[in-house]
């Protein structure tokens, strides 16, 4: 064993969102989001599952700011419910929702714990959806009017802000897939989707500087590296065209590179959504970009709603109990990959983390020590790549809580900390005290 030490000033935290924690759904003046919708679709969602309690964190949230100080965290990345704050999607701020995010961003500070909010993490409000939703200009339009009024409440507390979460999960699994809101099954309506998220993020980012001249803007993008599942060209395409979609197709045009072209060409993208002047609005400079890694993925060809797809085979990897594969060298390679892409941009690790679904012993104590090694693996692959020159800045562990984890519901449990969803209670896990130590100490000890 050896131990490997990070910086002083580097960000040791953990990450939420709105939907999987908050609960209060009808609570002071909060209007229904797409999740809300969705979730109460018979068979989108495991055991019709839904957010209406999940972790009851809007009335328990100084109960779990006191649990992360507890800890040692440093940073906590929560996003900020769009439905809660403009009910109607545009116009009238509601200030009990407003209100909220104010009293949060005060308890992190007086915890001595830096706020990292996310503008959005999926939870568009249902009424833009009604009216067209992400596949409407008119919502990036929206987002950037909501992403001020955001901004001139919490900016004389807030510097760091985050625009989007995924985008990719929001076009692709969100309009295609099907497999998350609003459930639609249409390329092109996820192409237009895709595109509006990213000019939403350019016209945030304008807000955003406007309110706070001192502020620093990121974005937050998902990536899973692909591999052929053989030799075989068929296969081989199928992995370059998934690299393009899942991990290209955000990334290119924030560094200026604009969409992959041979991608948008197989799928038959006209990009008649992209107007003058739209991807030099993308590629404006950012502070930072925040990643979300998990996994990598194993592909073949295949066909999907009649388009020439890809899809994933099973993994030549161990797996967690979701059943992504385990594979901390290409999060190395990634962060080295990005770094190329977006050489001024420091990174953050916004989501890493493994879902194993231990309970309480009779002992009442949460043995995770898969959840442990898993972290031990990643971290230490993070600070390969440090090592090797990439600027990560800190690492914020998905997530703090086990909680409503999207279409797999309650079923798969991400947390450091243990929920009990019937009683609310919370339990620390093995994983949490062992991270809060890696967080105080700033140092991995990890394998040679």
């Amino acid at each position: 064993m050896t131990t490997v030490r990070f910086p002083p000033d580097f960000l040791w935290g953990a990450a939420t969102s709105a939907y999987q924690i908050e609960g209060a759904a009808d609570i002071d003046g909060r209007s229904p989001s797409i999740w809300d919708t969705f979730s109460r679709v018979p068979g989108k969602v495991h055991d019709g599952d839904t957010g209406d309690v999940a972790c009851d964190h809007y009335h328990r949230w100084p109960d779990d700011l006191d649990l992360m100080k507890g800890l040692g965290l440093g940073a906590y990345r929560f996003s900020i419910a769009w439905p809660r704050v403009v009910p109607d999607g545009v116009g009238t701020v509601n200030r009990e929702g407003l209100d909220f995010y104010d009293r949060l961003v005060d308890g992190l500070l007086e915890r001595g714990i830096v706020p990292l909010p996310t503008l959005y993490h999926w939870d568009l409000p249902q009424v833009l959806d009604d009216r067209g939703g992400w596949a409407d200009r008119a919502t990036a339009e929206a987002f950037a009017a909501y992403a001020g009024a955001v901004v001139e409440r919490l900016g004389d507390r807030v510097r760091t802000w985050t625009t989007f979460n995924e985008p990719f999960c929001t076009a692709i699994l969100g309009h295609f897939h099907g497999m998350h809101a609003p459930g639609r099954h249409s390329l092109p309506e996820a192409l237009a989707a895709g595109h509006h998220v990213l000019v939403a993020h350019a016209l945030g980012v304008d807000a955003i500087r406007a309110a706070r001249s001192d502020a620093e803007v990121g974005i937050v993008l998902n990536f899973t590296p692909q591999r052929p599942a053989s030799d075989d060209p068929d296969d081989v395409a199928a992995a370059e065209l998934s690299d393009a979609i899942e991990n290209r197709w955000y990334l290119d045009p924030l560094a200026g590179r604009g969409y992959p072209q041979e991608a948008a060409g197989r799928l038959g993208w006209d990009m008649t959504e992209v107007l003058d002047g739209d991807l030099e609005r993308i590629a404006r400079p950012i502070d930072f970009l925040g990643v979300n890694y998990y996994t990598r993925q194993q592909v073949t060809t295949g066909d999907l709603h009649g388009q020439a797809w890809y899809q994933g085979v099973d993994p030549v990897d161990p797996v967690t109990d979701i059943g992504w594969a385990i594979h901390p060298p290409s999060f190395t390679e990634l962060l080295l990959r990005v770094h190329e892409a977006l050489p001024d941009a420091r990174i953050y690790i916004t989501e890493n983390g493994a879902a194993y679904n231990e309970g309480p012993k009779e002992t009442g104590e949460v043995d995770d020590a898969r959840r442990i090694d898993y972290l031990r693996g990643h971290i230490g692959a993070v600070h390969d790549a440090m090592a090797a020159g990439v600027p990560v800045a800190g690492y914020l562990v998905w997530t703090f809580l086990d909680n409503f984890e999207w279409s797999y519901g309650y079923e798969m449990r991400f947390g450091i900390v243990h929920v009990d969803y019937a009683t609310q209670a919370r339990t620390l896990k093995a994983s949490a005290r062992w991270f809060g130590e890696v967080a105080r100490s700033r140092s991995l000890v990890r394998s040679t």
